[in-house]
């Protein structure tokens, strides 16, 4: 079993060496600056993770990391952008808006969703491409809420604008692995726990959401308990998984 930082290399070099789209050229710069940006690949690095204890090559899976993340990535190119959250600044450099304009901004984003797909359709079943697909447009769906002020409830809001590309970080690793529909279940609970525990932290540590919701403590207490029902449900399935258990530990005990 390869370790997460081991993973991480992984999706770094595969990254770096990504042959984007010819057509693409003009956006080229502005597509891997927003790539990289210093993040902490933690989709990815989780959808390797899952294909390795699911009996899977890391390897195998790459091309399903690599399109989480450049989703991820659209939605952050996008979510910067002055119409939505207007910020100049992605971990501490320009936001692509900010370093190359709103017009290439808005097409790069375009861009890694596009690449993001045909990554996806790499493979020999649907399967992943309809995974992503679904999570994105439950990502959309949840900013939507969020930026309309739309009334719903906090949990709902961030199923869709934080969970959905979880679910699907793992849901993806397992089409990878060939893993029948029917063992899936418990699989797919965990990557709800887990996609709920990182917001919950997210929030801590922002001082927004579930803290201002809950209270420090209280905000706390849930981010412990889904990390609990994480490693509970990891108990439920095959294999060795003592590294997505770590994923969820350095998750729970994350400070930025």
């Amino acid at each position: 079993m390869s370790t997460p930082d081991e993973l991480r290399e992984l999706v770094e070099s595969y990254l770096a060496d990504l042959a984007l789209t010819p057509e693409l050229d003009g956006l080229d710069e502005s597509m891997r600056n927003a790539l990289a940006g210093g993040g902490k690949r933690v989709r990815p690095v989780l959808c390797l993770a899952t294909a390795e204890a699911a009996g899977a090559e890391a390897e195998a899976a790459l091309p399903a990391a690599a399109a989480l993340e450049l989703v991820h990535n659209f939605s952050l190119v996008h979510d910067d952008l002055p119409a939505l959250d207007n910020d100049e600044l992605r971990r501490g450099r320009p936001s692509t808006w900010a370093g190359f304009g709103e017009a290439v901004a808005i097409l790069a984003g375009d861009a890694l969703l596009a690449e993001a797909l045909r990554l996806a359709l790499s493979y020999p079943t649907p399967a992943v491409a309809r995974e992503l697909v679904q999570a994105t447009l439950g990502m959309i769906g949840g900013q939507y809420l969020d930026v309309t002020g739309a009334q719903t409830d906090l949990a709902s809001l961030h199923r869709l604008k934080t969970g959905c590309l979880f679910s699907a970080s793992v849901a993806c690793a397992l089409w990878t692995a060939d893993v029948p529909e029917r063992e899936q279940p418990p699989w797919r609970a965990f990557a709800d726990e887990v996609g709920l525990l990182f917001q919950i932290v997210d929030d801590i540590l922002d001082e927004d959401g579930y803290l201002l919701e809950h209270g420090a403590d209280g905000a706390r207490a849930l981010a412990d308990e889904a990390a609990e029902r994480a490693q509970v449900r990891l108990g439920e399935v095959p294999g060795d998984t003592s590294v997505l258990a770590g994923i969820v530990s350095g998750l729970a005990a994350r400070t930025s």
